[in-house]
């Protein structure tokens, strides 16, 4: 299978295919269509779609490499699967292998063909281990090898074996059936499935030869890197001399150059007098290493020529790249194409040259030219862009992701832009703003607004999407931009892969001057959501009632909206920290409890009916009783739900997998359960079919979409502390009760959470081991999200691996002694695993 673009190796694939880039000077699918030959495959089946005639004209027919190879061109991309129907006349007959044209392996064809015929398998999988399974398809399988899950490309918390999927399948020509041709079909996503809910047997056999996916620059290296250590079975050309120095029989060698190994040297290259050449280097034919030049752990390419004293150390340079005299190119750079770097220049660390660049003498590189990168490996983490404030994230990373997500929504859409009250949040928005008009898409800016508002402004103005800039409400020194979709939710983790797709391509275009995009105000939201979430309440009992509320803005933007808006409600509002002052905003959660405490002191003095501590986005609350008791967290939860089932008798909930088993007791069972990222919970309670009247997390967050008896209309389903407190007082008043009453009558609760330092590397192997050893248990197991083991309905325990190096460990118990124990014992479990 050769049709792939090999989007993320450019500039390497800017001018041939993915399967053509050398791996110690032969294409990759040369290594593999030689390792078949070996195995005794000469009838080769070969199908195309991105510069098929380069890989036609490149092998011809096979005949030079003793095999026979049939090409079938896609003339639209038909899917992994649909590709291969092309070629079902030709294969149809007996058990046949697919590989990918573009990873490199040395596995035991043959030990792989006798295990699939052993098991009598429709289908068996090549899978392998690795120790980041998140860029590939993880698998589940049972003692004997049958697959029982797998899941495309998943995030840590979905991350259930370091088993991938390799690309690689024996196929029986059954399988055929299940397909039509002409029509897209992708093995993962289409074909494996069905065979899975048919019962047909579906097989893993996990290899133990050498696999790699050559599917990024520093993968591309460490591939030549461990075929020189000789990690593979796969054939290095050349003699052979001490220290697994390889060299071609014409190449020249100056006496006074110093060879260090392991090293590959190709046909015709020139070595000169006190070169320095290795270790982990590759030349490939032709390549020119001038006086005194040194090349270290550097992958060079056809042709090039390396200057007297010229520098490249852990860098790849394309066919025909010159490099001047004194001229050095840093780690993880590279350098297309037919570039010529001048005397003396320097290309920086981790820089990309589309080809055919003239570097002037002495210039410094610091910023990727035309089709660039930069040396950040992944764009998203949780739910959104995290970075160092102006350092990471910088204003022209933040004008780059403007134009990223305008690509994306193409020329002509409209985006909503908000932000919180800090300077450097304003600072990165109009940056934002500038890549999105750049573009040819269209702004409407809320400014410094509620994150509820602004979310409500997207469907307000029909628009496609929107854009929040605002400090990690848990780090002061780091900024989020958050990417909404046309609805206000999180975008999905697909379009997330879209957007670095596009972003490290820098594939968009610049709009002329007649087509940048405007920027418009948006000065009525406050008052379209003011009507709006009126329009969503029963107002009579609440105004009868006449709540006295101890309100804390929290110096953020709601101390605009929210003050007011409980006034018209007939409450007696007393108004803490209602002004925006960005350098006071409560940034940690120890700031944030200490304000807790503050307004639980300032209710008790008052005689308050109630407190509400509102977070300075707006989207989330923590309340106080009449009494002065904080409720938050997994009892404020609880307290919510309690109110709105007896509001609303028989309403359904949505609580994450980390809720307390309460919430079943509360709510009679009528609960979906999500992963804990607010996407889910978000996602389950916008579903129509689902009716859900109220959804939350275990820090404050609410969504309440349903209908009420007298207000109607569905909300917007995304997290907003305001309307959460206007929907608590309302429901307070409607049943004549008080929050501490309401307190006072839940079911026991007892969590405990810890986290687990563990290195990125061993948490596939931890989530491996974990599953397998308590699926075969005699508990109940969910993997909903991460795993979750129940010793009694209410006696649980949750592990979760975060996006960084650590797991998060949640235990219930039956009391609070216990849950502390059993997340302490399962913390103290994963920290021995990874020793």
């Amino acid at each position: 299978m050769a049709g792939g673009e090999g989007t993320r190796l450019r500039p390497l694939t800017s001018n041939r295919p993915k399967p053509l880039v050398p791996i110690l000077g032969k294409p990759i699918a040369q290594h593999i269509i030689e390792h078949l030959a070996r195995a005794g495959i000469t009838e080769i089946v070969v199908t195309l779609y991105y510069l098929a005639e380069e890989i036609q004209n490149y092998f011809g027919d096979g005949a030079d490499l003793g095999v026979k190879l049939h090409y079938f061109i896609e003339d639209t991309p038909l899917g992994t699967a649909g590709a291969v129907k092309m070629a079902e006349e030709i294969l149809g007959d007996d058990t046949f292998l697919i590989v990918s044209g573009d990873a490199l392996t040395d596995f035991d064809i043959e030990k792989a063909v006798l295990a699939h015929k052993a098991k009598q398998a429709e289908a068996s999988l090549v899978l392998y281990s690795v120790s980041d399974p998140r860029e590939f398809g993880v698998v589940i399988t049972e003692e004997d090898g049958r697959i029982t899950r797998f899941l495309e490309k998943p995030s840590w918390s979905e991350v259930f074996s370091d088993t991938v999927n390799t690309g690689m399948y024996l196929i029986e020509p059954s399988v055929f059936a299940l397909m039509e041709k002409g029509k897209s079909y992708d093995w993962s996503q289409d074909i494996f499935p069905k065979l899975l809910e048919q019962n047909r047997p579906l097989f893993g056999y996990v290899m133990e030869e050498y696999w790699c996916d050559v599917g990024s620059h520093d993968q591309y290296r460490s591939a030549q890197y461990e075929m020189l250590e000789g990690k593979t079975q796969l054939p290095i050309e050349g003699e052979e001399r001490p220290g697994r120095v390889f060299v071609a029989k014409d190449a020249v060698i100056s006496p006074e150059a110093k060879l260090i190994g392991p090293l590959c040297i190709g046909p015709g290259c020139r070595i000169e007098a006190g070169a320095v050449v290795g270790p982990s280097a590759v030349l490939g034919p032709g390549v020119v290493v001038g006086p005194g030049a040194t090349v270290s752990r550097s992958i060079l390419w056809r042709g090039v020529e390396i200057g007297e004293d010229a520098q490249s150390i852990s860098a790849v340079l394309c066919g025909g790249v010159t490099l001047g005299k004194r001229a050095k190119v840093e780690e993880g750079a590279v350098v297309g194409d037919r570039c010529v770097i001048g005397r003396g220049a320097t290309i920086r660390q981790g820089i990309k040259l589309w080809p055919e660049k003239n570097i002037e003498a002495k210039s410094q590189v610091t910023a990727s030219l035309v089709w660039g990168t930069t040396i950040r490996q992944g764009l998203f983490r949780g739910t959104g862009v995290h970075g160092l404030t102006n350092r990471e994230l910088s204003p022209e990373l933040a004008s780059k992701l403007g134009a990223t997500f305008g690509a994306f929504l193409k020329p002509g859409a409209t985006v909503v832009t908000a932000r919180d009250g800090h300077p450097a949040s304003r600072m990165l928005k109009r940056a934002l703003v500038s890549g999105l008009c750049s573009v040819g898409v269209s702004c409407v800016d809320t400014q410094a607004l509620p994150l509820p508002l602004a979310r409500t402004a997207i469907k307000l103005h029909s628009a496609k999407g929107g854009v929040n800039v605002r400090v990690d409400p848990d780090d002061p020194e780091n900024t989020i931009v958050e990417f909404y979709n046309g609805e206000g939710f999180y975008i999905t983790k697909a379009t997330e892969r879209k957007l670095e797709s596009i972003y490290f391509r820098e594939d968009y275009a610049r709009a002329d001057s007649e087509s940048v995009g405007r920027i418009d105000p948006a000065p009525t939201t406050i008052d379209e959501y003011r009507s709006l979430l009126l329009s969503r309440i029963a107002p009579r009992p609440l105004a009868e009632r006449k709540f006295k509320v101890v309100l804390d803005c929290a110096f953020g933007t709601t101390g605009s909206v929210l003050p007011e808006l409980l006034g018209r409600l007939g409450c007696d509002v007393i108004a803490l920290n209602a002004y925006t002052d960005w350098s006071r905003e409560p940034r940690t959660p120890e700031s944030r409890s200490q304000l807790l405490g503050n307004l639980a002191q300032v209710v008790r003095t008052l005689g308050a009916d109630l407190g509400a501590l509102v977070h300075s986005d707006g989207e989330r609350v923590e309340l106080v009783d009449a009494s002065g008791n904080a409720v938050y967290g997994a009892k404020l939860l609880a307290a919510l739900a309690s109110l709105t089932a007896q509001r609303h008798p028989g309403a359904r909930f949505a609580v994450p997998v980390s809720a307390p088993s309460a919430m079943e007791t509360i709510a009679d069972g009528r609960v979906a359960r999500t992963q804990t990222d607010p996407r889910f919970l978000m996602t389950m309670a916008y579903l129509p079919g689902e009716k859900i009247v109220m959804a939350g997390d275990l820090a404050g967050g609410f969504i309440f979409p349903g209908h009420s008896e007298e207000g109607g209309g569905v909300f917007h389903p995304t997290f907003d502390g305001m309307f959460a407190l206007v929907k608590t007082l309302e429901m307070l008043a409607f049943l004549q009760t008080s929050l501490s009453d309401v307190t006072a009558s839940l079911p026991p609760i007892h969590l405990a959470s810890l986290a687990v330092e563990c290195p990125t590397d061993d948490k596939g192997m931890v989530m491996k081991a974990l599953t397998q050893e308590l699926s075969a248990g005699p508990g109940r197991v969910e993997l909903i999200d991460g795993i979750k083991t129940y010793d009694a309905p209410d006696a649980w325990t949750l592990i979760v691996p975060d996006s960084g190096p650590r797991f998060f460990v949640q235990a219930e118990g039956v009391s609070d002694a216990d849950a502390a124990e059993r997340a302490a014992s399962w913390a103290a479990r994963i920290e021995s695993m990874v020793g």
